[in-house]
């Protein structure tokens, strides 16, 4: 029987946003959205999700005047990501 897959992470989007965020240490905003493609609001809705789901933490700074989040996968995101892997793999055996 297959595994029920993560909700949160069955996202392109935040799927793309956790596949990001595993493979480096943190990411400013403008570099995910960049990345992904995404418009600005929609990052921005879908990283409050993750950080309210726990898999990322998202801290503010800024340069000069300008805010500047910048995100970082949590423990739990990597724990939740690498289910999420596991469980796709799962289904193409």
């Amino acid at each position: 029987m297959f595994k029920d897959l993560d909700p949160l992470l069955h996202s392109q989007l935040r799927l793309g946003i956790m596949s990001l965020l595993i493979s480096v240490k943190s990411a400013e905003f403008v570099f995910i959205k960049e990345k992904t493609g995404a418009t600005a609001g929609n990052l921005s809705i879908q990283l409050d999700k993750l950080s309210g789901a726990g898999y990322i933490s998202v801290v503010k700074s800024f340069k000069g005047k300008k805010p500047v989040p910048t995100c970082s996968i949590t423990r739990v995101g990597i724990k939740a990501f690498e289910a999420y892997v596991k469980a796709l793999k799962e289904y193409i055996e």
